[in-house]
């Protein structure tokens, strides 16, 4: 195994983007590509990190960036205030996915018919307006993530298949909201599964989560266990 890294940067509308790229060169290519979508803060170390894992796995592992080049929150306030914008116009943050997987589908180290994606927290929720864009990947999955549907783009048909891993006692996704996004993937003919792990608030993967006040606490069994259905998925969908 050698695995490498690399910056890739990519545009939309006037903003320049910077993914990382990550994987194994032994292995003959191209290989199927795991596009990691970011939580509130940016795409950061931790970002950075899955798309390594993913890639010791045998995928290339793409962080993406949908704030832009550099651009990576301080703080709880700083965060809010760079996902805000993207969450009230879906149709930019939905041409900023789009322009990832258009980076992704263009590299060499790609097979652009095998790529799924995945997200944690925003994230979460832009992977899933991958699914309900119909955009070309075989797979969809949400990690602790955020399930309300996008105003601008009723629901069709979703052809991804979709995994939602969540934290029951997730505050910011309440049992309500979980039923609606069943409903919601139901209603369009999409292939899903939804992983709720009992006693596991929101942020239950990020070991640096300790704010139960907030509602963002890690959870190590959760977080065992969301990963090995994440591989399980993967194995299913890619290979």
């Amino acid at each position: 195994m050698a695995l490498r890294s690399q910056a890739i940067e990519y545009s939309h509308d006037g903003t320049l983007l910077e993914g990382m790229l990550a994987w194994d060169d032994v292995l003959p290519g191209p290989l199927p590509a795991v596009v990691v979508c970011h939580a509130w803060r940016g795409r950061g170390p931790f970002e950075c990190k899955r798309a390594e894992a993913l890639a010791g796995l045998g995928y290339a592992g793409f962080a993406a960036d949908v704030y832009g080049k550099g651009v990576l929150g301080s703080g709880p306030e700083e965060n809010a205030r760079l996902m805000q914008p993207l969450l009230d116009d879906r149709g930019m943050l939905q041409g900023r996915l789009s322009a990832a997987l258009e980076a992704v589908f263009g590299l060499p180290q790609v097979d652009a018919a095998r790529v799924a994606v995945m997200g944690y927290c925003f994230g979460g929720l832009c992977a899933l307006d991958v699914a309900r864009m119909g955009a070309k990947v075989r797979g969809a999955i949400s990690m602790h993530g955020l399930f309300h549907p996008p105003p601008n783009q009723p629901t069709s048909k979703i052809a991804a298949k979709v995994l939602a891993l969540h934290g029951w006692d997730d505050p910011m996704v309440p049992p309500e909201q979980v039923v609606a996004l069943a409903r919601e993937l139901t209603g369009a003919g999409a292939d899903w599964q939804l992983h709720a792990y009992g006693h596991t608030m929101h942020a239950f993967t990020n070991p640096e989560a300790n704010d139960p006040t907030a509602g963002t606490v890690y959870e190590p069994t959760a977080d065992r266990r969301s990963w090995q259905a994440v591989e399980n998925f993967l194995a299913e969908i890619l290979n």
